[in-house]
């Protein structure tokens, strides 16, 4: 009987020191994890700054593209159309 009793100590302190390195293990793998995390996070938060930027941009350019006076010069320019006078413009009502 003496002999099981003196390893009964033996057997708890490597559980325990077993139960603290995989504990530490997992903390370990859990912080790596975490920081890849991170950084994938930062550089997808780094690509939605760049594209609200370049959405901004867009929207200036569409703005600028559909201005009435942009349109005219196009009309006037590019299609060689020009404003009726007002003896051709011819008003239709329906009965």
């Amino acid at each position: 009987m003496p002999l099981a009793n003196s390893r009964q100590p033996f057997l708890l302190v490597f559980v325990f020191a077993l139960v603290c390195v995989l504990s530490s293990i997992a903390m370990v793998y859990t912080k790596h994890e975490s920081r890849k995390l991170f950084i994938e996070l930062e550089g997808l938060t780094h690509e939605r700054d760049e594209l609200n930027i370049e959405w901004g941009q867009l929207q200036i350019e569409q703005s600028t593209w559909a201005t009435h006076a942009r349109i005219e010069q196009v009309a006037t320019d590019d299609l060689s159309l020009a404003r009726p006078e007002s003896s051709e413009i011819y008003v239709i009502e329906r009965p």
